[in-house]
C-alpha cells in the first residue's frame, strides 16, 4: 500500500469517526480498531510514550485518552467537535 492510500484510508476513518460518540477513555482494542493497527502495537506505543496509557484498577487496565487518539489520527479535538 502506497501513501496515497494511507492518506486516502485516513480520510475515510475520519469521515466515518463520530466524535460525540466516543468515550473519553479508550480501550486498547478500542484504540487499536480506530488505529488499524494490532493491540500489542498499542501496548508498545505505550511503553515508549508515543501514546501515554492511563493505569485504572487493581489489574492495571490501560485506557487511552480519546484526544491522544484522535492527535495519532491527524485530528484536533479542538477545532473538530460540533
Amino acid at each position: 500500500m502506497d501513501n496515497n492510500q494511507d492518506t486516502n484510508q485516513t480520510l475515510k476513518i475520519k469521515k466515518n469517526l463520530d466524535l460525540n460518540n466516543l468515550p473519553d477513555l479508550l480501550t486498547v482494542s478500542e484504540v487499536a480498531q480506530l488505529l488499524r493497527v494490532s493491540t500489542l502495537t498499542i501496548k508498545r506505543w505505550g511503553k515508549r510514550g508515543k501514546l501515554p496509557a492511563i493505569r485504572i484498577n487493581s489489574r492495571g487496565d490501560r485506557r487511552y485518552k480519546k484526544e491522544s487518539v484522535l492527535w495519532m489520527l491527524g485530528i484536533n479535538p479542538s477545532t473538530s467537535q460540533n
